[in-house]
């Protein structure tokens, strides 16, 4: 199949090769020579705008973007994806936006005669690489059923989250839920180890007790627990400060429009934009514990 991709960073590079591999044809766009580059080198051919890529006959065409704001240009812009596009071509954006956003597009895809799905993803830059993520997937059932294959090439858990806008709630909500486990933990091993309590025996007891989490198992924030976490490499990759900044406040705004309390979630937000402003927003998401430990 001839598929556009517009968004060649950390995430989409990987899911755009993993689509070359499976035997699919690409249009790519990206802002960044570097990135449309090494897909060019497997392949790819190269459009110099949205624009070009709506009008190069693809049958589907798949975003990963930064913000709701980059989505809505690329898609509504005068030079966007909509106004340039056939009717019936399929739309895929994998950005993590806000679900009204996510709404907003659709709606004037559909009005035009262009299904569209939301499907943000979980897994990181190692699911990407590897193709095991999870979409999370919003819009029609006949839409998703013909986005699967495509979604398969790239992911390993597909899940049909129900209609347009529910793969961001599933996706903002799920990360809402992992910032503020991931300061739960950091507050537990802190005090822990403050009290003189060694820290991977501690984290040993909160893996196979009732605390244990991803967090805790997985991506324990205090140094030297787990050898191939962040926080033991300085706190280097995994999954950046500043996203999950960016997340909580996705979570936060959209429960101030549904008017919901997510209370935990906002105390999460105002701990993760503290330490951003201190300078730490490349860092891993768990290197919120030096924001709680005495000796950092």
């Amino acid at each position: 199949m001839h598929i556009g991709f517009l968004g060649l960073g950390n995430m989409g590079g990987p899911m755009a090769r993993n689509l070359l591999k499976a035997g699919h044809t690409l249009t790519v766009f990206d802002p960044s020579p570097l990135a449309t580059a090494a897909l060019v080198e497997l392949g790819a051919r190269v459009a110099s705008s949205p624009a070009e890529v709506a009008r190069g006959g693809a049958a589907a065409i798949i975003t990963m973007l930064p913000t709701a704001a980059h989505v809505k240009q690329v898609y509504l812009g005068q030079d966007g994806l909509l106004a340039n596009i056939g009717q019936g071509v399929l739309l895929i954006d994998s950005s993590t936006i806000d679900p009204l956003s996510a709404r907003e597009v659709a709606q004037a895809a559909a009005a035009q005669g262009n299904p569209m799905l939301d499907a943000p993803v979980s897994g990181g830059t190692g699911g990407a690489a590897a193709g095991t993520l999870t979409f999370m997937v919003g819009g029609t059932a006949s839409a998703f059923d013909q986005a699967q294959p495509l979604l398969a090439a790239m992911g390993k858990n597909i899940v049909h989250c129900g209609d347009t806008g529910n793969g961001q709630v599933a996706k903002i909500a799920n990360n809402m839920l992992l910032g503020i486990s991931m300061v739960g933990v950091a507050e537990a091993m802190a005090l822990g180890v403050s009290l003189g309590m060694d820290a991977k025996v501690l984290a040993g007891i909160i893996n196979t007790s009732s605390g244990r989490c991803w967090s805790s198992e997985i991506n324990n924030p205090f140094p030297g627990v787990l050898e191939n976490a962040p926080a033991s490499r300085g706190y280097s990759g995994g999954f950046g400060t500043d996203l999950m900044l960016k997340d909580l406040g996705l979570a936060t705004e959209a429960a101030r429009h549904a008017k919901q309390p997510v209370v935990l979630g906002a105390a999460a937000q105002q701990l993760y934009q503290t330490f951003s402003l201190q300078g730490h927003g490349g860092l891993d998401f768990s290197a919120i514990i030096n924001l709680l430990r005495r000796e950092a």
